[in-house]
Protein backbone atom coordinates (compact mmCIF):
# COMPACT_ATOMS: atom_id res chain seq x y z
CA UNK A 1 0.00 0.00 0.00
CA UNK A 2 1.37 3.41 -0.95
CA UNK A 3 2.70 5.42 1.97
CA UNK A 4 3.32 9.14 2.43
CA UNK A 5 6.00 10.12 4.92
CA UNK A 6 6.65 13.59 6.31
CA UNK A 7 10.04 14.21 7.85
CA UNK A 8 12.63 16.88 8.56
CA UNK A 9 16.40 17.16 8.13
CA UNK A 10 18.46 19.94 9.78
CA UNK A 11 19.71 22.45 7.22
CA UNK A 12 23.24 22.14 8.56
CA UNK A 13 23.17 18.44 7.69
CA UNK A 14 21.58 18.84 4.27
CA UNK A 15 21.64 22.13 2.35
CA UNK A 16 22.07 25.90 2.87
CA UNK A 17 23.08 25.45 6.50
CA UNK A 18 26.02 27.87 6.20
CA UNK A 19 23.93 30.48 4.40
CA UNK A 20 21.25 30.40 7.09
CA UNK A 21 23.86 30.56 9.83
CA UNK A 22 25.47 33.66 8.31
CA UNK A 23 22.17 35.40 7.51
CA UNK A 24 19.90 34.44 10.39
CA UNK A 25 17.16 36.93 9.48
CA UNK A 26 16.79 35.53 5.96
CA UNK A 27 13.45 34.04 4.92
CA UNK A 28 13.69 31.21 2.39
CA UNK A 29 10.95 29.74 0.22
CA UNK A 30 11.25 26.68 -2.00
CA UNK A 31 9.53 26.54 -5.36
CA UNK A 32 6.86 23.86 -5.72
CA UNK A 33 8.29 20.52 -6.74
CA UNK A 34 7.09 17.10 -7.79
CA UNK A 35 10.12 14.99 -8.57
CA UNK A 36 11.15 11.36 -8.77
CA UNK A 37 14.91 11.76 -8.86
CA UNK A 38 17.72 13.61 -7.10
CA UNK A 39 18.60 15.89 -10.03
CA UNK A 40 15.15 17.50 -10.16
CA UNK A 41 14.45 18.11 -6.47
CA UNK A 42 14.50 21.69 -5.16
CA UNK A 43 15.64 23.36 -8.39
CA UNK A 44 14.87 26.91 -7.21
CA UNK A 45 14.93 28.81 -3.93
CA UNK A 46 13.58 32.26 -3.17
CA UNK A 47 15.19 34.61 -0.64
CA UNK A 48 13.03 37.25 1.04
CA UNK A 49 14.22 40.25 3.04
CA UNK A 50 15.38 43.83 2.80
CA UNK A 51 18.11 44.83 0.37
CA UNK A 52 20.90 44.58 2.94
CA UNK A 53 19.76 41.10 3.97
CA UNK A 54 19.55 39.95 0.36
CA UNK A 55 23.05 41.26 -0.37
CA UNK A 56 24.46 39.33 2.59
CA UNK A 57 22.54 36.25 1.49
CA UNK A 58 23.92 36.55 -2.03
CA UNK A 59 27.49 36.56 -0.70
CA UNK A 60 26.77 33.73 1.72
CA UNK A 61 25.21 31.63 -1.04
CA UNK A 62 28.30 32.09 -3.21
CA UNK A 63 30.41 30.51 -0.48
CA UNK A 64 27.97 27.83 0.65
CA UNK A 65 29.66 24.42 0.27
CA UNK A 66 26.36 22.69 -0.52
CA UNK A 67 25.88 24.81 -3.66
CA UNK A 68 27.82 24.24 -6.88
CA UNK A 69 26.16 26.92 -8.98
CA UNK A 70 23.52 29.50 -8.02
CA UNK A 71 22.08 31.34 -11.01
CA UNK A 72 19.94 34.43 -10.29
CA UNK A 73 16.67 34.24 -12.22
CA UNK A 74 14.63 36.93 -10.45
CA UNK A 75 15.66 40.12 -8.64
CA UNK A 76 12.82 42.24 -7.29
CA UNK A 77 12.40 44.53 -4.34
CA UNK A 78 12.39 42.33 -1.27
CA UNK A 79 13.07 39.05 -3.02
CA UNK A 80 15.57 37.17 -5.15
CA UNK A 81 15.15 33.79 -6.78
CA UNK A 82 17.99 31.44 -7.72
CA UNK A 83 18.22 28.28 -9.77
CA UNK A 84 20.45 25.95 -7.78
CA UNK A 85 22.75 23.16 -8.81
CA UNK A 86 23.48 21.32 -5.59
CA UNK A 87 26.75 19.67 -4.68
CA UNK A 88 27.24 15.93 -4.77
CA UNK A 89 26.48 15.46 -1.07
CA UNK A 90 23.01 16.99 -1.41
CA UNK A 91 22.25 15.00 -4.57
CA UNK A 92 23.42 11.81 -2.86
CA UNK A 93 21.21 12.51 0.16
CA UNK A 94 18.16 12.96 -2.06
CA UNK A 95 19.12 9.81 -3.95
CA UNK A 96 19.03 7.90 -0.67
CA UNK A 97 15.49 9.13 -0.12
CA UNK A 98 14.18 8.41 -3.62
CA UNK A 99 16.01 5.26 -4.72
CA UNK A 100 13.07 3.05 -3.68
CA UNK A 101 10.93 4.49 -6.49
CA UNK A 102 9.81 7.28 -4.17
CA UNK A 103 8.48 10.66 -5.30
CA UNK A 104 9.16 13.93 -3.51
CA UNK A 105 5.80 15.69 -3.37
CA UNK A 106 6.82 18.69 -1.29
CA UNK A 107 10.05 20.21 -0.03
CA UNK A 108 10.39 23.30 2.13
CA UNK A 109 12.64 25.10 4.57
CA UNK A 110 11.44 26.42 7.90
CA UNK A 111 13.24 27.26 11.15
CA UNK A 112 16.56 25.90 9.85
CA UNK A 113 14.88 22.58 9.06
CA UNK A 114 14.23 21.07 5.66
CA UNK A 115 10.82 19.42 5.59
CA UNK A 116 9.84 16.80 3.04
CA UNK A 117 6.66 15.01 2.04
CA UNK A 118 7.52 11.87 0.09
CA UNK A 119 5.35 9.20 -1.53
CA UNK A 120 6.70 5.64 -1.23
CA UNK A 121 5.33 2.54 -3.01
CA UNK A 122 4.78 0.85 0.36
CA UNK A 123 5.78 0.89 4.02
CA UNK A 124 8.72 -1.43 3.35
CA UNK A 125 10.18 0.98 0.77
CA UNK A 126 9.97 3.76 3.35
CA UNK A 127 11.73 1.60 5.93
CA UNK A 128 14.53 0.73 3.51
CA UNK A 129 15.00 4.36 2.48
CA UNK A 130 15.08 5.46 6.10
CA UNK A 131 17.68 2.81 6.86
CA UNK A 132 19.78 3.76 3.81
CA UNK A 133 19.78 7.42 4.80
CA UNK A 134 20.48 6.97 8.50
CA UNK A 135 23.26 4.47 7.78
CA UNK A 136 24.91 7.20 5.67
CA UNK A 137 24.60 9.72 8.47
CA UNK A 138 21.58 11.68 7.22
CA UNK A 139 19.68 12.69 10.41
CA UNK A 140 16.05 12.13 9.44
CA UNK A 141 13.29 12.93 11.93
CA UNK A 142 10.09 11.18 10.87
CA UNK A 143 7.10 13.31 11.81
CA UNK A 144 4.13 11.61 10.17
CA UNK A 145 3.32 8.47 8.17
CA UNK A 146 0.06 8.01 6.26
CA UNK A 147 -1.10 5.05 4.22
CA UNK A 148 -3.19 5.67 1.15
CA UNK A 149 -6.23 3.52 0.69
CA UNK A 150 -5.90 0.57 -1.61
CA UNK A 151 -6.95 2.53 -4.69
CA UNK A 152 -4.85 4.42 -7.13
CA UNK A 153 -6.37 7.71 -6.06
CA UNK A 154 -6.16 7.34 -2.29
CA UNK A 155 -9.29 8.53 -0.50
CA UNK A 156 -10.47 10.83 -3.29
CA UNK A 157 -13.16 9.51 -5.61
CA UNK A 158 -11.55 10.70 -8.84
CA UNK A 159 -12.00 9.01 -12.20
CA UNK A 160 -8.89 7.88 -14.07
CA UNK A 161 -9.07 10.78 -16.57
CA UNK A 162 -9.57 13.30 -13.74
CA UNK A 163 -6.64 11.93 -11.77
CA UNK A 164 -4.33 11.86 -14.79
CA UNK A 165 -5.35 15.40 -15.75
CA UNK A 166 -4.62 16.74 -12.26
CA UNK A 167 -1.22 15.04 -12.25
CA UNK A 168 -0.37 16.51 -15.66
CA UNK A 169 -1.56 19.97 -14.61
CA UNK A 170 0.63 19.80 -11.52
CA UNK A 171 3.70 18.54 -13.35
CA UNK A 172 3.42 21.11 -16.17
CA UNK A 173 3.08 23.97 -13.69
CA UNK A 174 -0.57 24.87 -14.28
CA UNK A 175 -0.99 25.56 -10.56
CA UNK A 176 2.22 27.55 -10.24
CA UNK A 177 2.21 31.32 -9.66
CA UNK A 178 2.78 32.51 -12.32
CA UNK A 179 1.48 29.59 -14.31
CA UNK A 180 4.02 27.48 -16.16
CA UNK A 181 1.45 26.49 -18.76
CA UNK A 182 -1.96 27.81 -19.80
CA UNK A 183 -5.08 25.74 -20.37
CA UNK A 184 -4.77 25.80 -24.14
CA UNK A 185 -1.22 24.43 -24.08
CA UNK A 186 -2.16 21.87 -21.44
CA UNK A 187 -5.07 20.65 -23.54
CA UNK A 188 -2.64 20.21 -26.45
CA UNK A 189 -0.32 18.15 -24.24
CA UNK A 190 -3.23 15.94 -23.17
CA UNK A 191 -4.62 15.81 -26.72
CA UNK A 192 -8.11 16.85 -25.65
CA UNK A 193 -10.18 19.94 -26.41
CA UNK A 194 -9.97 23.10 -24.35
CA UNK A 195 -13.59 22.64 -23.24
CA UNK A 196 -13.05 18.99 -22.28
CA UNK A 197 -10.05 19.98 -20.18
CA UNK A 198 -11.98 22.79 -18.49
CA UNK A 199 -14.88 20.49 -17.61
CA UNK A 200 -12.59 17.71 -16.40
CA UNK A 201 -10.64 20.06 -14.14
CA UNK A 202 -13.83 21.60 -12.78
CA UNK A 203 -15.28 18.19 -11.88
CA UNK A 204 -11.99 17.07 -10.32
CA UNK A 205 -11.72 20.28 -8.31
CA UNK A 206 -15.34 19.90 -7.16
CA UNK A 207 -14.63 16.35 -5.99
CA UNK A 208 -11.58 17.49 -4.04
CA UNK A 209 -13.43 20.42 -2.46
CA UNK A 210 -16.29 18.19 -1.36
CA UNK A 211 -13.80 15.80 0.17
CA UNK A 212 -12.01 18.64 1.94
CA UNK A 213 -15.16 20.16 3.47
CA UNK A 214 -16.76 16.80 4.18
CA UNK A 215 -19.90 16.94 2.05
CA UNK A 216 -21.25 14.77 -0.76
CA UNK A 217 -23.89 17.22 -1.94
CA UNK A 218 -24.42 17.43 -5.68
CA UNK A 219 -25.89 20.18 -7.81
Amino acid sequence: MSTIAEFTIPAEAFALGQTLERVSDLEVEVERVVAAGPETVIPCVRFLGDEETLERADHALAGDPTVEIATPILDLEGERCYRIRWNEAVVDAVDLLTREHATVLEAGLEDDQWRFRVLFPDREALARSYEFATDQGVPIDLRKINRLEETRHGRFDLTDPQYETLVAALEYGYYDIPRGIDMEALSDELEISHQALSERLRRAHLTLVREAVGTDETR
